[in-house]
């Protein structure tokens, strides 16, 4: 089994997926000037663009923490976000490996985060990508099929066959 780890966040792929490290400066060669989701997922039928965020992070302290939650729900780091997919989404186009309907998962390791405020994000986020096109129309070559924000108790109970976990220190 294949797990994909970054600082103490973890998923399990299942069998037939194949995942990569992605935001690493020895793979992605262009950090300098274009952002990258943490990693690649491909499965049969889809790619999955992941990004972890982790304010519960052991070594994180509580001021941290909450402004790290305050900016999240403020929707500060919507931008962010949006450009770590769209440069991902170009580099992996202009690579010639986009050739599946792309779906972006944002992992947050905050417990605190309720059901009502991971769909806000979500949607603010699929908002700011955008999946539908002008006038809320479908795009004719569409670049993303999805996208959401969870916690590890969304990701969980959403996505079991990607089992998400905390590394223990």
């Amino acid at each position: 089994m294949t797990v994909l780890a970054d600082d103490a966040l973890q998923i399990a792929l299942p069998p037939g997926a194949v995942g990569r490290k992605f935001d690493d400066a020895a793979v992605h060669g262009l950090s300098h000037c274009m952002k990258a989701v943490d990693f690649i997922v491909e499965l049969d039928d889809r790619l999955l663009f992941i990004e972890f965020k982790d304010p519960d992070h052991p070594m994180a302290n509580a001021k941290e923490r909450g402004r790290f939650i305050r900016k999240l729900l403020a929707g500060q780091m919507d931008g962010d976000l949006k450009t770590k997919f769209r440069d991902s989404f170009l580099y992996e186009w202009a690579s010639g490996r986009v050739d599946k309907p792309i779906y972006y998962l944002v992992l947050i390791g905050a417990a605190e985060l309720s059901d009502a405020e991971l769909l806000a994000r979500s949607d603010a986020l699929e908002g700011q990508l955008p999946v539908l096109g002008p006038h809320n129309t479908p795009w004719a070559r569409p670049f993303i099929a999805g996208c959401a924000v969870m916690n590890l108790a969304a990701w969980n109970a959403t996505l079991p066959q990607f089992p998400a976990s905390r590394i223990s220190a």
